[in-house]
């Protein structure tokens, strides 16, 4: 059974950099063609894509809104993948979420919105 896991501070300060780290148990991130993604909710608002990572290792997609600030990288040895955001302000208190999408997109990984291809998602919180 695949699973996917994340973890990370459930707080960090403005201006530092937010680091979660997701861990793949079941089958390995460099199969087939999928785009392992982070995608996170605000408070009150709907999810929002943040990037992705092929699991070529070749490509890495973000989203624009983020882009200067964020950085998706692996390490296959470990069946993990990473996500990292400077300079965070209190507009990135949300639930972080991992996961296996087919495209990468915010519809692409609600369509694959399941057990095996999200994980349950980690509260992280910026404030001083």
């Amino acid at each position: 059974q695949v699973q996917l896991l994340e973890s990370g501070p459930g707080l960090v300060k403005p201006s530092q950099t937010l680091s979660l780290t997701c861990t793949v148990s079941g089958d390995p991130i460099t199969a087939d063609n999928d785009y392992w993604s982070w995608i996170r909710q605000p408070p009150e608002k709907g999810m929002e894509w943040m990037g992705a990572i092929h699991s070529s290792g070749v490509a890495t997609y973000y989203n624009p809104s983020h882009k200067r600030r964020i950085s998706i990288s692996r390490d296959t040895s470990k069946n993990q993948f990473f996500l990292h955001l400077n300079f965070v302000t209190p507009e990135d208190t949300a639930v972080y979420y991992c996961a296996r999408c087919s495209s990468a997109n915010l519809i692409g990984c609600l369509g694959d919105r399941r057990p095996g291809r999200w994980g349950q998602g980690t509260q992280v919180t910026v404030s001083s």
